[in-house]
Formats: structure tokens, C-alpha cells, sequence
């Protein structure tokens, strides 16, 4: 920002160093080579200002540049004097923000004018005023969005901040919960098995050494510990079912967590609704309707342009439906493609069915016989 406005005050400089030029040449002075000299300095010495990266050597400059307007003004010509408002608006822009005090400083030397000069000096010191005015909202503009990117940079640093607290409880969460359901499965596995095979272990040891002594209390303590590893087995498998989730909350939980990562990339609008006895579906059908679910949905994003997609699962007496349906502007003349032709593929593999349709949206209707 501070560049572009040094470029308008050096174009400002350009303008009213062309209008000296072009009077004094044609009021063809004999001084006109001296003043055009004149001119070039002043010219470059206002050129080395935004050059210059130290905040003194800018001020002296500009300083230096009044004082050389009034040498000029003194000795050469008098018309050198309407260059002195802008270099004045230059300097005190630093230190005063007051508009009307900055126009009143820079039409106090108009008294020192000559009669004929006079009306020149006050346009362009008005004009000088505009580009000061100019200045000021510019910078103003410049400090109140660097105060509004410190304090989203100070909201995105607590954000993240959260974000990183949250990842590292969600991940000593998990790492607490797995360590509880270890310690729970150990347990279980010493209180309800251990001592059934410690005691079948028993029975029969005792077998053994009683097998040609006492052939009838061998077989009666063999008989005893197969009932006790039967009853150490059953556990064992009540045991593993319990652990192990339900079909249908995998293939349920599986999509969900799909979708919530889905929406939370692509920005994308989604929901889950099922109805109906879901136990009734098959590994394998939640297993082809998980990745068309997934195919479906990228077709979406690549083509739909739509904002809210939904998944609907419903259990029927008989048959299974599967619906995703999108807002977006669909197809009359849909082309099979790959995406399309590998769900027709996975759905046959089922013996299911599957329709597509682009009339209203977008939408895939899948159909699975109930096993």
C-alpha cells in the first residue's frame, strides 16, 4: 500500500514538473535551459525518496526539497513555488491526520505569492489536498486490515491450538479405551477359562495315574474334564460374541464414518437414514453398498454440481433398497461409464439390480433380494 501511494504523489511530481516546463518554454525566457536544469534536479532528488529505506533519509529528503523550491523561488522564478504544497503534504502526512489543519498550513505561503501565481498556487494546493486526502484513507485502510489479520491470526493460532488438544485427548481416549478393553478381555479370559482348563488339566493328570489301578474312576474323571473343557469352550465362544460387533453396526458405523469425512473434505451436504430390520443385511451386501455409496458420491462431485446428497436404506419383507439421491442438475443422456458400468458389476455379483436415473438429479437405486 505505502508503494502505491508514493506512486501517486511521484506522478503528482511528474504533472507539475510537465506544466513548469511546458510555460516556460513557451514564454520562451531566456532562462529556460537554467530552469529545465532546475527542474531535473529537483526531479532527482525526489526520485531517490521512495527509493531510500531509511524513515530519517525519506523526511531529509523531502526537506531538502522544500529548501531547494525556495532557493529556486527566490533567485530563479517565482512560479517554482507551486511545487512547495505537495512536498508539504509529503512531510506532515507523518504527523498530522487532521485534513482541514494540513490544508490550512499548505495556503499560508500563498501570501508570500505573486499576484499572478496566486490562483495557480491555490488549484494546486487543492489538488495536493485531494491526493493527501487520498493518502490518508488509503493508510487507514492499510492499518485497520493489518489489525484485522493480527486478530485472525491470533484465531487461527487458538484454533489450532484446540485442534491439536483435541486430536491428543481423542488419541489418549482411544489409547485409555483399548487399554480398558485389554485389561477387561484378560480378566474374563483368567476368571471364566482359566480355571475351567486349570481344573480339566487336573481331572486329568488324575486319569492317567488311575488308568491300571482303578480303570473305572479313570473314566469317570475323563469324563469330568471333557465336561469342563466343553463348558471352557462354550465360554470361550460367548465370550468372543460379545466382542465382536454386530454385523449391521459395522456396515451402518462404516458408512457413517464414510460421510462424515466426506462432507468435511468436500464441503458437500450429506445424510443417512435406515429403516427396517438392518440385522437381515449380509456382510457381503453392506460390503457393495459401502463402495457404490462411495462411487455414487464421487460421481457427485465430479458432475452433479450439487450441494446436499442423501442415502436412504430401507428392509423390506423381502428385498433390500438403496437409494443416493442428489440436488444437482442430473442428465436426460446419461453415458455408462466405468464408475456406473463396476456398480452394475458388483450389484449382479448378488444377484441385485440397479437403477440410474438423471431426469430429477441424480439418483442410484439399488435392489437386493433379502438372504
Amino acid at each position: 500500500m505505502r508503494n502505491i501511494i508514493e506512486s501517486r504523489i511521484i506522478l503528482n511530481k511528474l504533472l507539475l514538473l510537465g506544466y513548469i516546463a511546458f510555460s516556460e518554454i513557451g514564454s520562451k525566457s531566456v532562462q529556460t535551459s537554467v530552469i529545465v536544469l532546475l527542474l531535473l534536479l529537483y526531479f532527482s532528488i525526489n526520485m531517490t525518496i521512495p527509493i531510500t529505506k531509511w524513515e530519517l533519509g525519506k523526511k531529509s529528503l523531502v526537506i531538502l526539497s522544500m529548501v531547494f523550491i525556495g532557493v529556486c523561488f527566490v533567485f530563479v522564478d517565482s512560479f517554482f513555488i507551486i511545487l512547495l504544497p505537495i512536498n508539504l503534504y509529503e512531510y506532515i502526512v507523518y504527523y498530522i491526520r487532521k485534513k482541514w489543519i494540513v490544508l490550512a498550513l499548505t495556503l499560508l505561503p500563498v501570501l508570500f505569492v505573486t499576484e499572478s501565481d496566486r490562483l495557480i498556487y491555490v488549484l494546486v494546493s487543492v489538488f495536493s489536498f485531494l491526493v493527501f486526502v487520498m493518502e490518508i484513507q488509503a493508510m487507514q485502510r492499510l492499518e485497520n486490515y493489518e489489525v484485522q489479520n493480527d486478530r485472525m491470526r491470533i484465531k487461527i493460532q487458538k484454533l489450532q491450538k484446540q485442534l491439536h488438544d483435541n486430536d491428543e485427548y481423542i488419541k489418549q481416549s482411544k489409547y485409555t479405551f483399548q487399554l480398558e478393553e485389554r485389561n477387561r478381555l484378560s480378566q474374563d479370559i483368567h476368571d471364566k477359562i482359566g480355571h475351567s482348563m486349570t481344573s480339566a488339566l487336573i481331572q486329568m493328570e488324575a486319569a492317567k495315574s488311575l488308568l491300571v489301578k482303578d480303570r473305572e474312576k479313570s473314566n469317570e474323571l475323563l469324563q469330568n474334564a471333557i465336561n469342563i473343557s466343553k463348558d471352557g469352550i462354550e465360554k470361550i465362544r460367548v465370550t468372543l460374541k460379545d466382542i465382536k460387533p454386530a454385523t449391521q453396526q459395522m456396515g451402518i458405523q462404516r458408512i457413517r464414518l464414510f460421510l462424515d469425512d466426506f462432507t468435511a473434505k468436500q464441503g458437500l451436504q450429506t445424510s443417512l437414514l435406515h429403516k427396517g430390520d438392518v440385522e437381515m443385511i449380509s456382510p457381503l451386501q453392506w460390503k457393495v453398498i459401502y463402495e457404490n455409496i462411495r462411487e455414487s458420491l464421487t460421481n457427485t462431485m465430479k458432475y452433479a454440481n450439487a450441494s446436499v446428497v442423501s442415502i436412504e436404506i430401507h428392509v423390506l419383507n423381502r428385498m433390500l433398497k438403496v437409494e443416493v439421491k442428489d440436488n444437482g442438475t442430473g442428465s436426460s443422456n446419461m453415458k455408462k461409464g466405468i464408475g456406473i458400468s463396476g456398480m452394475e458389476e458388483r450389484i449382479a455379483s448378488i444377484n441385485g439390480t440397479i437403477i440410474v436415473d438423471g431426469s430429477n438429479g441424480f439418483s442410484v437405486t439399488m435392489l437386493f433380494p433379502l438372504p
